[in-house]
């Protein structure tokens, strides 16, 4: 066993950080890291300092590479315990939260990183003459596998600092052809300029252009392993008995930073979604096991009342989560950002549930807000909705 302190004498890899813009220097220095045998991770440049300290703490890199250069990472605090070396052939560590809220590293292999590129482009029938735009974060799996998939396979590659939306029509209009969006994104582009569009985070609308690919997949799958219900090749997925997804395949990590455990005994990633297979044979995912509202006995799955609400005139956004209920054991309630004109009234959206839905369904509490917070890739951040009002009310 090799006992030398210099991770590289053991023929470990380093794990790199990269805090850079989106661009070519982020491709670069990513291409340079790989040379070296190394492993890279993509910082969130947007979080402010103190949460990305404490985020460089909980991952540990060992140096970090920014725009004054290359350097050791030298913690300014640290959390319990240190994480173990990586192991030869991994690539990428990416910051998620999962179901627990707390940041974790997912540690994916360039096996896992290859094998998921060559399924979705087997699948999008991607070719030479395709071009690929990143332009969602870096530091989520979402924005980070357009690169990867594309330097896995020698795919041309644009990269942008973030999304602008002439920016994206601009780069499709010199060539690009293949991007991967979340819904907000989508609705701000004209999407006919593109071959295929990714559609990853937040349900896709109902309307969306035929064009349009909906992911579903996680930070421990590397990026979407089923499109539009079916999952890519090599990928399984079976539901429990209790309604959670599992997946099996060879672009799942390798394992958490921290090393702690991925897989349950049977060898299979436990998603902590639920979903069901419809008669079509497609995987219809519900959502986030911690999402399901359960109201007077019944199960209230916050997405359905948002789809129902989100085509009433009078609402521009919406989001709905759970509440702790003394009579009902959680009551539904709902976050609206109105349209210019009539206020919604708790009534009003009432009724319009009931129109169409049981009416277990129905809001009992209705609050307006300017903007429903969301996470860089367009999902609902329902626990700071919830926290705002238990805050409001302790």
């Amino acid at each position: 066993m090799c006992t030398s302190p210099d991770l590289a004498l053991c023929g470990m890899p380093l794990l790199v950080a990269i805090d850079l813009p989106g661009g070519a220097g982020f491709v670069d220095t990513l291409k340079r890291v790989w040379d070296d045998g190394n492993a890279v991770f993509p910082l969130d440049r947007r979080l402010p300092p103190a949460a990305q300290a404490r985020m460089l703490a909980t991952i540990v890199p060992d140096r970090i590479v920014d725009e004054r250069g290359d350097h050791r990472f030298a913690a300014t605090q640290t959390v319990p315990g240190s994480p173990p070396p990586l192991e030869p052939g991994d690539a990428v560590v990416v910051a998620t939260s999962g179901s627990t809220g707390a940041p974790k590293g997912v540690v994916l292999t360039h096996a896992a990183i290859t094998a998921s590129a060559q399924a979705t482009s087997r699948r999008l029938a991607i070719t030479n003459d395709d071009r690929w735009l990143a332009c969602l974060p870096l530091a989520h799996v979402g924005g980070l596998c357009v690169d990867t998939r594309a330097l896995a396979l020698g795919t041309a590659l644009v990269v942008h600092d973030g999304f602008d939306a002439d920016a994206v029509e601009r780069a499709a209009r010199n060539g690009v052809t293949a991007v991967s969006l979340v819904a907000t994104a989508l609705q701000r582009i004209d999407p006919k300029l593109f071959r295929v569009i990714l559609l990853g985070g937040a349900r896709p609308p109902a309307d969306r252009p035929a064009n349009t690919v909906a992911t579903y997949g996680l930070s421990e799958t590397g990026s979407g392993v089923v499109y539009d219900g079916v999952p890519l090749e090599g990928v399984d997925v079976r539901i429990e008995p209790d309604g959670e997804i599992s997946l099996h395949g060879p672009m799942l990590l390798r394992g958490y930073r921290d090393g702690s455990i991925a897989f349950g005994p049977d060898g299979w990633f436990h998603t902590a979604d639920l979903g069901r297979w419809l008669p079509d044979g497609r995987l219809h995912v519900d959502g986030r096991r911690g999402d399901l509202i359960i109201t007077g006995g019944e199960n209230v799955w916050p997405e359905r009342v948002e789809a129902a609400l989100a085509i009433h005139p009078d609402v521009a956004d919406v989001a709905v989560a759970g509440l702790a209920d003394a009579e009902w054991g959680q009551r539904v309630v709902v976050w609206i950002v109105p349209r210019s004109g009539t206020l919604p009234t708790l009534a009003g959206m009432r009724d319009w549930i009931q129109a169409s839905h049981p009416g277990f369904m129905a809001p009992k509490e209705l609050h307006l807000v300017e903007t429903i917070p969301r996470t860089a890739l367009g999902k609902i951040a329902r626990a700071e909705l919830t926290a705002s009002i238990t805050a409001g009310k302790s």
